[in-house]
């Protein structure tokens, strides 16, 4: 294990930004703190670096606690939104900024620097001033600043950010290569579900100042502790149940009123009130005669929306609404008003409560 958080908790006021949280993140795992805007994530990367004071609880970084040790001391970097370039420093001596204070020698220095930069293929830009580098070269340059202190721990705050769409794709998988390649411990905040899911080997779901679950981009996506997590990570059609009943070595319930449901083979909620069974879109199969799925109803295409390789398809189910997501080609074969059959396989949906 390389770092462990054991109970941390950080007040501001009356507010808990961090609330008791607890975790480990193993040596050379890419972990993510995800969650919305103000849901503590940012707070605990700050916690772990340093740059506040604990409350209660404790953070280790290989076995050595380091709660109350200055930032300076740690032994870890970490890589800022908007980068933190002296813009009076070419790349460089950015990224030799850090070892100038550590007693190293020039010769030491610039061979580290040198490595570093080849390391993010930016060893050509080296005398180049942050205003002459575009967006993704300036990640890199601070991420080169990171490395070149040889960390135990690597922290990125929301570091693509600030760059433009295509860019950000490229950046995640060239940082998740990077971080594979070098075997370095890292944690990544971030509010983006693409982000998290393309880097990271687990993550944390953050909710109020709580980890709310932790597991590996699948065990999230596919079986959400609850309905925050069901919604934050993806799209989701959520059905109402009332009246579970047990039908030989099944169960089933009824949903919109009506509608009969086999449930997955798992807790069925019994127990719990506002019981809800939760379907990912691409669950869901729509065709114009049987769906050759467990769970099957006439339903009617409301509308079909064009997304490029995939289509969403909306159809309503008496006073239900679905949506299902639907290879393009099979769904422009779909008109408004056209009679169809919806369904989706039992152990396709996921029962949580209706929190």
């Amino acid at each position: 294990m390389s770092l462990e958080i054991v109970g941390l908790t950080k007040a501001f006021g009356a507010t808990r930004a961090v609330d008791g949280v607890s975790l480990s993140v193993d040596r050379g795992e890419f972990f993510t703190l995800l969650g919305p805007s103000g849901c503590g994530k940012t707070t605990l990367l700050r916690l772990v670096a340093g740059i506040y004071p604990v409350n209660t609880g404790a953070v280790r970084l290989n076995g050595r606690d380091i709660t109350h040790t200055p930032m300076h001391r740690r032994n870890l970097a970490m890589v800022f939104q908007n980068y933190a370039l002296f813009p009076h420093l070419n790349a460089f001596d950015n990224v030799a900024f850090g070892l100038r204070s550590r007693r190293i020698t020039r010769s030491e220095i610039n061979k580290r620097v040198k490595d570093a930069l080849a390391l993010v293929k930016l060893e050509a830009f080296a005398d180049r001033f942050p205003a002459q580098l575009s967006g993704g070269q300036q990640q890199r340059v601070a991420l080169a600043r990171a490395l070149v202190v040889r960390p135990d721990l690597l922290l990125f705050d929301e570091p693509l950010s600030n760059l433009d769409a295509r860019l950000r794709d490229e950046m995640r998988l060239e940082i998740r290569e990077l971080q594979r390649r070098i075997g370095i411990t890292t944690v990544l905040v971030t509010h983006d579900i693409a982000e998290a899911f393309t880097m990271s080997d687990r993550m944390a779901v953050m909710q109020a100042g709580k980890v709310v679950q932790i597991g590996r981009a699948d065990e999230i996506y596919r079986a959400p502790a609850n309905r925050f997590v069901a919604n934050f990570v993806g799209p989701t059609n959520e059905l109402a149940l009332s009246c579970v009943e047990t039908v030989g070595s099944r169960r089933r319930a009824l949903a919109a009123g009506d509608l009969s449901v086999w449930l997955p083979d798992q807790d069925s909620g019994s127990g719990r009130d506002h019981v809800r069974l939760v379907l990912r879109p691409e669950a869901l199969r729509v065709a114009t005669g049987e769906t050759g799925t467990e769970n099957q109803y006439r339903a009617e295409v409301e509308d079909v929306v064009y997304l490029g390789g995939m289509s969403e398809c909306r159809v309503r189910v008496g006073a239900l609404r679905l949506s299902a997501l639907l290879p393009s080609a099979a769904a422009a074969r779909l008109r408004p008003g056209e009679q169809v059959s919806v369904g989706w396989n039992a152990n396709d949906g996921v029962i949580i409560g209706g929190e």
